[in-house]
């Protein structure tokens, strides 16, 4: 079974990544430059190529906005938690991972892996249930980033927090009762917990990290929206680290 990607900078991440790419849809006639550079680097890995009218195109990618261009690829791979620490381990790392506890929104979902890609971090975390997939809104909301950053999808995050413990990882969880995330110590391996956009996270998860960080709140809502909230902490995470 194949997925799609379509969107010039999201293929074109595909294909400098390495990404196993089966065939592709350019809008046929097109004199668009950036078209043109997904169109020599397709043929430069001697990728199948079909030239279509734009309507094809759009009953592929079922009105969005594919900016004529559409691949046909393999099916995400997701890895292994501990081949995660393993990528940690062979940059000489500490290990930053992010978990997403129950993120739905895969809107969010690219944010956070875009963030990921940005502070270094070495992977994400996904549960199998009540959670988004990689899916191409994932694709194209990360920029390109999920080419880049790893993902393990798992049975029970519960159970991987514990697993992570088990490996020297301290686990940090996001909510309003705990410190503020500014006076947290967010150094050495870190996993950093971030909840569903709605009810944030789950009691078990809450009770299995090793403690909570919070962000300052000074307006009328009560929380922020998952990806905004995970970035802010993350490049505190950065911040801690890049100190001598």
């Amino acid at each position: 079974m194949e997925d799609i990607i379509y969107g010039r900078n999201p293929v074109i991440e595909a294909l400098e990544s390495g990404h196993e790419i089966n065939k592709m849809l350019i809008l046929e006639a097109s004199r668009d430059k950036t078209l043109q550079k997904v169109i020599d680097k397709a043929k430069e890995k001697k990728i199948l190529i079909q030239y279509v009218e734009r309507k094809q195109l759009d009953k592929v990618a079922e009105g969005e906005n594919h900016q004529g261009v559409i691949a046909y690829v393999s099916p995400y791979h997701y890895v292994t938690v501990d081949e995660l620490l393993d990528l940690a381990k062979s940059k000489n790392e500490e290990p930053l991972l992010i978990i997403c506890d129950e993120i739905t929104d895969p809107h969010n979902l690219g944010s956070l892996i875009r963030t990921a890609n940005a502070v270094g971090a070495h992977g994400i975390i996904i549960p199998k249930r009540r959670s988004a997939a990689i899916n191409q809104t994932v694709v194209k909301t990360s920029c390109g980033a999920v080419e880049y950053v790893s993902v393990a999808r798992v049975t029970n995050i519960t159970q991987t927090i514990k697993h992570l413990k088990t490996q020297g990882v301290w686990v940090v969880g996001t909510d309003m009762q705990g410190e503020i995330y500014t006076g947290a110590n967010l150094k050495g391996s870190l996993a950093i917990v971030i909840g569903n956009e709605g009810d944030g996270i789950s009691r078990l998860v809450k009770e299995s990290c090793d403690f909570m960080v919070s962000l300052p709140m000074r307006g009328e809502v009560s929380s922020l929206n998952a990806s905004v909230a995970g970035g802010v902490i993350l490049y505190e995470v950065l911040r801690q680290r890049s100190l001598k």
